[in-house]
């Protein structure tokens, strides 16, 4: 681990606050000043800051939230054109050197993670790992009762040769549904929707794995997954 990335975690501040603090002399890594951000800190190295004892446990570096993404943010940070949803963080956050794990459309709200864990984002989003992801959809046209068997068939996406894995479809009223997929392929939902002739004029996503999207959230705010939900996505155990 960087040293000025040890202090992030450990003293909540950014990382460019972070690197005045080792500049400064501060900080000793086995009782020797070290000025280097960059130096790096093993685990069992002792880490104090102004004689204080800090913490260096490599779950401390491990950052996982639920964000409630709101409209007109997007998850890829190479779009200029549009806000970067990890902008709604703080700069202590920042630090963290968070991402999105799977992408939601500029116009699709609702569950989003974001850590800085690659190996558990690859699990989350890896076809082959089969986690549910439940969404709400409105559709521009009343649902077709049948709907619900051709979506749990499968069904062929303009543009590929495959069915699609079974989804299970719940129609809440005949342009409110709760679709329930397995996959991620590109804008799955709406293409879903789009090959049986219907329109998902609004979509919000409402689980990922079991873990619901805390409904204390309002668009844009985020806070720490439980120990409890962590392990439903397959952290600590």
């Amino acid at each position: 681990m960087r040293l000025d990335k040890c202090l992030t975690e450990n003293l909540a501040v950014s990382r460019k606050d972070a690197g005045k603090l080792i500049k400064q002399g501060k900080v000793c890594v086995n009782g020797i000043v070290v000025k280097d951000s960059a130096y790096k800190v093993a685990l069992n190295d002792e880490l104090t800051f102004m004689d204080e004892k800090l913490h260096i446990k490599e779950e401390d570096y491990k950052a996982y939230y639920m964000l409630n993404k709101p409209k007109g943010y997007v998850c890829a940070s190479d779009d200029s054109l549009n806000p970067y949803v990890i902008a709604l963080f703080k700069d202590e956050y920042k630090a963290r050197e968070l991402f999105c794990v799977g992408r939601l459309d500029i116009d699709t709200t609702g569950l989003l993670l974001v850590t800085n864990d690659g190996l558990w984002s690859h699990k989350i989003t890896s076809p082959k790992h089969h986690v549910s992801k439940v969404y709400r959809a409105f559709l521009a046209d009343p649902c077709p009762i049948d709907a619900i068997d051709t979506f749990k068939e499968g069904i062929v996406l303009k543009g590929e040769s495959s069915k699609t894995k079974s989804a299970k479809l719940t129609i809440i009223n005949q342009h409110e549904v709760l679709l329930e997929i397995t996959e991620g392929k590109y804008h799955q939902v709406k293409r879903m929707f789009a090959a049986i002739g219907n329109k998902v004029e609004k979509l919000e996503r409402l689980t990922i794995g079991g873990v619901s999207l805390d409904k204390e959230l309002k668009p844009g705010e985020f806070r720490k997954l439980t120990q409890e939900e962590l392990k439903l996505l397959g952290v600590g155990g």
